[in-house]
């Protein structure tokens, strides 16, 4: 198998934390990574668009001519196919809680900080758009609380002892957040202690680089 991504990139970021999480807990999964330069604008070649027409990333080639794309469904896929060390939940109500969890990361801090970046310094060369921005600005507190305040109890990973699919997710939005120098208000006291716990492990070490 392949996987085509970019670093800092955050959805590529969060499959590749997925990746060296299992790989480093003793998995066997042989896939090969292969850059993608979304600076130079490579998503837009045809060799890409064959892969995913929406000049997108991450893709996972499974077999020659057959692809998956979007983070989430990459990330199923290989759970199935390799189920240890789970990382997503052994039965189907930590399967439902911790993807519930990976919903919040992703669409409660991920998502708006990548539209925060987009919307005032894209490193794509998105044109600013003030209005995006803001409205993103608004909503980021709102799943920024509610993990911070699942943190409270004191557990090391978002969903207990072990680290799952939403450390990897909520790990790749703080990072381009940082990236885009979006200040998280330090009152999330929890929250920083989880990043800074996160950040020492080796997957995050071989993954991360700001």
């Amino acid at each position: 198998m392949k996987l085509y991504y970019f670093p800092l990139a955050p959805n590529p970021t969060k499959v590749r934390l997925y990746l060296a999480e299992k790989s480093l807990a003793g998995a066997s999964l042989s896939i090969e990574p292969i850059l993608v330069n979304l600076r130079e604008g490579e998503q837009k070649s045809p060799a890409h668009l064959e892969r995913n027409p929406l000049g997108k990333l991450p893709v996972l080639e499974i077999d020659e001519g057959d692809y998956l794309s979007e983070s989430l469904p990459i990330i199923l896929f290989l759970e199935e196919h390799c189920p240890n060390p789970p990382m997503v939940g052994t039965t189907p109500g930590e399967r439902a809680h911790t993807l519930t969890i990976e919903r919040i990361a992703e669409l409660g801090v991920l998502f708006p900080m990548a539209r925060i970046v987009h919307a005032t310094d894209s490193p794509l060369g998105l044109p600013p758009n003030p209005a995006v921005a803001e409205y993103s600005r608004a909503a980021l507190p709102a799943g920024l609380q509610l993990l911070n305040d699942r943190l409270a109890d004191g557990r090391p990973f978002l969903m207990g002892e072990q680290p799952t699919v939403a450390d990897c997710t909520l790990a790749a939005g703080l990072q381009f957040g940082r990236f885009g120098k979006i200040e998280v208000d330090p009152g999330y006291t929890h929250l920083r202690r989880w990043n800074d716990h996160y950040r020492e492990r080796p997957a995050a070490q071989e993954v991360l680089v700001l």
